[in-house]
């Protein structure tokens, strides 16, 4: 037994907590200069225009970015691996969609970042480069959980 099926609002719970999730999501693309389909197009202050793109922002700031889209991937998949049943509630939210139109827009962006950029030390581009790919696989697997719990377990079942 889990915490879930002991305590069953905490499905509610969760379905709150969701949009939060999601907005990690945009803060990150919004820090990497990118707007997500559906994300609300809120006019932006004068000073915000700047260009910042990951090719361009500090690299302190890149390394943020990455490590913090890292951990959100790993945290995600790790959850949903203990834990299939919150796929509906995930689902619900558009998880699936929204996930993969962030994924389209950020990873090759952040990606291209990485490689072109110039490094006075290699183990930082060999650290940075780590990180994207185990966030990117941490994307997929968890893309697959939901996919194989909504759409193919019932299927099977």
């Amino acid at each position: 037994a889990n915490i879930f099926t002991q305590q069953p609002s905490y499905f509610s719970d969760l379905d709150e907590t969701l949009p939060t999730v999601l907005q990690v999501f945009n803060n990150i693309l919004h820090k990497c200069g990118l707007q997500c389909e559906g994300a609300s197009a809120e006019p932006q202050k004068l000073e915000e225009r700047v260009n910042v793109t990951p090719g361009n922002m500090p690299l302190q700031e890149l390394k943020d970015i990455v490590l913090y889209l890292c951990d959100t991937c790993t945290t995600l998949w790790a959850f949903l691996d203990v834990f299939p049943l919150a796929c509906q509630t995930f689902q619900k939210h558009d998880f699936c969609y929204r996930l993969a139109s962030f994924y389209e827009l950020a990873i090759p962006e952040l990606e291209s970042a990485i490689k072109k950029r110039q490094y006075e030390d290699n183990s930082v581009f060999a650290d940075l480069w780590r990180r994207i790919s185990h966030s990117r696989k941490k994307m997929m697997e968890a893309f697959h959980i939901i996919i194989n719990q909504i759409c193919l377990q019932p299927i099977l079942e």
